[in-house]
């Protein structure tokens, strides 16, 4: 399995960056993990979009699912656009729906699910796309989220996708080769108030207790001090940790793992 970051930022980008999104290839199958402002002109960097087998998206806020937009309006009217078959795009229960009350607030709200195979997942069952399966489980955050664990024949991978801290993300992620975890928040702020992001050192912590074999960080954003947030995550998992940046490669296997 080979994990392509395309964008780490969380809900504005980083300067020349994008924000959620990250191309899983195993084999010669291409799944897109969230597709948020910015991701599908690096998505275009690294591959032929119109090669892209699936698209799978983890919650419904703008930073994870916006460039659906721009990928939809590729798909439909590009100069490639006959002949070639719609990518899977798998979503979480409702989506369809905001899909056509956003786009039909300026257009044809049945741009994206034209473009794409629509298809809204049951969180409570594995999903099967292409040589990969997915499980799902739900995380506290501002809207309904779901960390996603994805397994093919050689290893597995853990996207938090966003989340406060939670024991659930823990026990889910148990023994992951790698484990891609948010970072968003600078300090945990006010007690008294809702969780819906982690802190570096939070964000390690997790991934000790879940027993990650790699930890890497992100959705936080360029303007932090960075070797203070690698340094925080590495105390918080008692080990190395990578802070994702647009471009690395993570190569998983377990005979290497």
């Amino acid at each position: 399995m080979r994990i392509t970051v395309l964008g780490k930022s969380p809900s504005w980008p980083d300067a020349g960056g994008a924000c959620s999104g990250y191309l899983i290839t195993t084999g010669d199958f291409a799944l897109l993990l969230d597709c948020g402002t910015g991701v599908f002109a690096r998505l275009r960097e690294t591959l032929d979009y119109l090669s892209l087998d699936a698209v799978l998206i983890t919650h419904l806020h703008s930073d994870h699912f916006f460039d659906l937009v721009p990928f939809s309006y590729a798909l439909a009217h590009g100069p490639r656009r006959h002949g070639h078959r719609a990518p899977q795009l798998y979503g979480p229960p409702g989506m369809g729906d905001v899909l056509r009350a956003m786009v039909g607030a300026w257009g044809n709200p049945e741009l994206v699910s034209s473009a794409f195979d629509l298809r809204e997942y049951d969180p409570a069952a594995p999903l099967t796309v292409g040589p990969l399966t997915a499980h799902f489980c739900e995380v506290p955050h501002y809207t309904t989220a779901y960390a996603v664990r994805l397994s093919d024949a050689t290893a597995s991978l853990t996207f938090s996708a966003d989340c406060g801290p939670n024991d659930q993300l823990v026990a889910f992620a148990q023994d992951s080769d790698l484990l891609l975890i948010e970072a968003t928040q600078e300090n945990p702020g006010d007690p008294t108030e809702p969780r819906g992001h982690l802190t570096a050192r939070e964000a390690g912590e997790h991934g000790r207790r879940a027993g990650a074999h790699q930890v890497v960080i992100t959705h936080f954003t360029d303007e932090y001090d960075l070797e203070r947030l690698r340094a925080e995550a590495s105390a918080g998992f008692a080990g190395p940790v990578d802070l994702a940046q647009a471009g690395a490669v993570y190569e998983l296997s377990r005979e290497t793992a």
